[in-house]
């Protein structure tokens, strides 16, 4: 049996407990996070393309191709060269943009040999992908200081001391004229012009320079300087890793695979791209309260994409997980806990998931907050000012009015009104944020009959709470 399969007879017997113990999600989380660090080289060539390919969206040509270059390499001695490129467009990154990594790293366990491209020369173009607008060029400085926090805050998740690293300028930047033209002589116009994001922002009349037409190009250059074996890319970069494929074809080279990665859906559940500019994202530079915080907030359905996407929990574990929600012997609060602790403990180590679990369980599984330690706003002081100000300036809770506004259209700004009856919660609307405190919760009271002299008032933004006091 491979060190991996040792490991999942372990949890196996783990995920058939009781969840709802401390001390059994303690050794579960230890369990399935030491996988991080297990050598996956015992693995034949057709189970690391299955690893691999379970965790993907797609495999060009197909996952019996990967297995086949992957016995190839070995019977020579030698691992596949991979291919992860990034454009470090910003500084602060957040779980979505570790998808891709957790894959690099599960690759270089299996013995291959990985490259961290930096592009930085392409991040002065600018990715279109996904974009409805042309993209801020980036300077130098920018790209360093990005890149230093990209590392930072995704070293949890990846070895960058067993990564090659490149930058595109090595071979883009000397790149002539003539070999540019040379080269499009061969790409159709028509192939550039296939991806969805260029037609809609044609139709509706934006801008498209030739520099992002040309993006796929330089990207497709660098499999050809590095002579990939694979590339990996989010779905959304499909084209790109396809164009890949036809310029290694085009210069006598053998084509690289192309594995895609899923995009994960953000925390609010409505569908759309975990994505800072949504606000529906979990940071990485977030505590690890925050983040188990965030995490629980999800919708249920959520569940077994985020289990697939950060965790090294194999499909038959998590099928086994999903169905004993679906049967009721297992809550599914519980596997949203042991979720949030596998992401926290990746991030900050188990002793540290714990303690956010028991924080969590201590602050939102009691049905009243006065037991609570919460931080207190005075409505004498602070009632004439709006919602969204305390929120941000008073008590620090958002880091804007605006981020404030974002959480109430995502119904996450609420009044938590406590009687001897038991516990009110009253959803504010977003035309809410921005009223005076002392109004919305004057007027809320008298709503639901009640006055604040005698009964508690809690303001609660998302995962974080406060009482209010002089209503």
């Amino acid at each position: 049996m491979t060190r991996l399969g040792e490991s999942v007879a372990r949890a196996s017997e783990l995920l058939s407990q009781d969840l709802s113990s401390d001390k059994t999600v303690e050794r579960l989380l230890e369990e399935t996070g030491s996988r991080r660090y297990i050598d996956l080289t015992d693995l034949s060539p057709t189970e690391q393309a299955e690893l691999i390919a379970s965790r993907t969206v797609e495999i060009l040509p197909g996952v019996a191709e990967l297995a086949k270059r992957i016995e190839e390499r070995r019977g020579a001695g030698q691992g596949l060269a991979i291919k992860l490129g990034i454009d470090p467009t910003a500084a602060d990154v957040h779980l979505g943009h570790v998808v891709p990594m957790i894959i690099l790293n599960r690759f270089q366990r299996m013995g291959h040999d990985v490259t961290l491209l930096i592009g930085d020369f392409t991040a002065k173009i600018g990715d279109p992908s996904g974009r409805t607008a042309e993209r801020p060029p980036l300077t130098d400085d920018d790209i360093a200081r990005n890149l230093a926090g990209y590392q930072d805050q995704v070293r949890p998740f990846f070895d960058f001391e067993k990564v090659n690293f490149r930058q595109n300028s090595e071979w883009l930047a000397p790149y002539t004229f003539p070999e540019l033209l040379g080269l499009l002589a061969q790409v159709p116009v028509s192939q550039l012009l296939q991806r969805e994001d260029f037609r809609n922002r044609l139709a509706a009349g934006s801008g498209l320079t030739m520099s992002e037409l040309l993006y796929p190009i330089a990207q497709a250059l660098d499999s050809v300087a590095l002579e990939c074996d694979v590339e990996l890319g989010g779905a959304d970069q499909l084209l790109n890793l396809q164009m890949g494929r036809k310029l290694m074809e085009l210069r006598g080279q053998r084509p690289q695979l192309v594995v895609t990665m899923p995009l994960i859906e953000g925390t609010d559940g409505t569908g759309a791209k975990m994505s800072k500019s949504k606000g529906n994202y979990v940071a990485l530079s977030a505590t690890a309260e925050d983040v188990f915080g965030k995490i629980m907030s999800i919708p249920d359905r959520l569940m077994k994409p985020y289990l697939e996407a950060w965790t090294e929990w194999t499909d038959a574990e998590i099928t086994a997980a999903i169905a004993r929600v679906e049967e009721r012997s297992l809550h599914p609060m519980d596997l949203k806990k042991v979720l949030a602790g596998e992401v926290v403990a990746a991030l900050y180590g188990l002793e540290k998931a714990m303690a956010a679990r028991a924080g969590f369980v201590a602050q939102f599984s009691k049905k009243s907050f006065t037991d609570v330690d919460t931080p207190v706003v005075d409505a004498g002081e602070h009632g004439t000012e709006s919602i969204a100000t305390v929120l941000s300036k008073v008590l620090e809770f958002q880091p804007s009015a605006s981020a404030a506004r974002r959480v109430a259209k995502q119904n996450g700004l609420r009044l938590v009104i406590e009687t001897e009856g038991g516990q009110e919660s009253v959803v504010l609307p977003e035309a809410q944020a921005v009223r005076p405190l002392a109004e919305v919760v004057a007027e809320t009271l008298a709503s639901a009959g009640l006055t604040g002299t005698s009964d508690a008032v809690y303001l609660k933004a998302g995962r974080k709470i406060a009482q209010v006091r002089g209503v």
